[in-house]
């Protein structure tokens, strides 16, 4: 069926009519938008209806309130993703979305309100570029979603730029402030925390999820299988990203220590009797139960400075792992599959401000092993090479 219309006045408005045919009794249909304020505007949006209309690709604008929708898709994605990325949907929905869309309907939302509350996050609330990166990467989802089923023609979402993604100047520590920190540490009930971290590049939730049954004494590896929730209320049976479920060959000093640490927790366990809770946790509470993460950042920040070292985030000694490998000469690949990133580019991208020196040093190395010493002044004479060419290896 092809669709006609006309554009008509009144008063000092116009508007066009659609005629959509008859309906089960017989009764006429027409479809009828006003407002306009000129014959050209009104004929313009006719020609639009009607091309959408009989192209298939028309959708009725949706009355549906926002705040509405996104509870509504806020309930679907509680059955597609991670309990913690839930609970961070829930907090930034509840928090920022829902505070300035809640009563705007669908079908009213424009770019421009978007990019205001962009602005408004921006200059009024603080926000980090990048916390405004994460609300514009749900709120797309949001919608994308309402478009693919008829609620929005557009994602308009898309049709806004978020800010420019910041990168934060990182921390690391050097051998001698790692060294100096764990010496100190030694004191604290957290120490295999701070141990794991540093020797394995795990994420904070990985290590306080860890569980006995995901460490392998014999092999010498750990399982990254599971983590604990921000809040430290939950262990979630699965990681971040699919990439994360991961395996990590450990040195033989932290086999030791976690041997030794093994038998005190066991000791401890009996001692304690009916008064702990057993979840077979590598990291527990002194009763068994998961260490609430700020509480383990409040003790590291307290051995940062007994220690005396630089102040970093805990987070930094994930980085600070991954530096110190790139810094021994370690493949970048292998660093990516220790660190559980979903391919080598993250790895590459994160940590690309070493990559100058370390061309230099590979540079430096190569000539060494090649021509066997620093000095290049006899490159021109064949016989100035001293030492043939042996393999090249670096142990992790």
């Amino acid at each position: 069926m092809n669709y006609s219309g006309s554009v008509r006045k009144e008063a000092s408005k116009w508007y066009y009519v659609i005629e959509l045919g008859k309906d089960s009794n017989g009764k006429r249909k027409q479809k009828k938008k006003r407002g306009f304020k000129t014959k050209k505007e009104a004929q313009a949006a006719l020609t639009k209806a009607l091309h959408e209309l009989n192209s298939g690709t028309y959708i009725e604008p949706s009355t549906q309130k926002l705040g509405e929708y996104l509870v509504q898709w806020l309930e679907y994605k509680k059955t597609t993703v991670a309990e913690s990325t839930y609970t961070t949907y829930c907090y930034i929905l509840k928090k920022h979305i829902l505070p300035e869309f809640e009563n705007m309907s669908l079908s009213t939302l424009k770019p421009l309100h978007i990019q205001q509350f962009y602005t408004k996050l921006l200059n009024e609330k603080k926000l980090h570029h990048n916390s405004v990166r994460k609300i514009h990467a749900i709120l797309g989802n949001a919608l994308e979603r309402a478009v693919k089923f008829d609620m929005m023609l557009k994602n308009v979402a898309k049709l806004v730029d978020p800010p420019k993604e910041s990168k934060d100047e990182m921390e690391v520590w050097d051998v001698n402030e790692v060294l100096r920190f764990l010496e100190v540490a030694k004191e604290s009930h957290l120490y295999m925390v701070y141990l794991i971290a540093i020797n394995t590049g795990m994420r904070q939730g990985e290590i306080l999820g860890l569980s006995w049954d995901g460490v392998n004494l014999d092999e010498k590896v750990l399982y990254v299988k599971q983590t604990l929730s921000n809040d430290g209320k939950t262990i979630n049976k699965t990681t971040k990203t699919a990439a994360g479920m991961r395996t990590i060959a450990m040195p033989d000093e932290l086999v030791t220590e976690l041997k030794r640490y093994k038998l005190e927790q066991k000791k401890h366990r009996l001692q304690m009797g009916s008064l702990y809770t057993d979840m077979n946790l590598v990291n527990p509470t002194s009763v068994g139960t998961p260490v609430i993460p700020s509480n383990l950042r409040r003790n590291f920040n307290i051995f940062i400075e007994k220690a005396n070292v630089k102040k970093i985030r805990f987070h930094d000694l994930r980085h600070t792992h991954a530096t110190l490998l790139l810094k021994q000469g370690v493949h970048p690949k292998i660093v990516s599959e220790r660190l559980g990133h979903a391919d080598t580019r993250m790895t590459l991208d994160r940590y690309s401000h070493l990559l100058p020196n370390m061309q230099k040093e590979t540079a430096q190395k190569f000539g060494e092993l090649l021509y066997g010493h620093k000095d290049s002044s006899h490159l021109g004479n064949q016989n100035g090479i001293k030492e043939p060419i042996q393999q090249y290896v670096t142990n992790w």
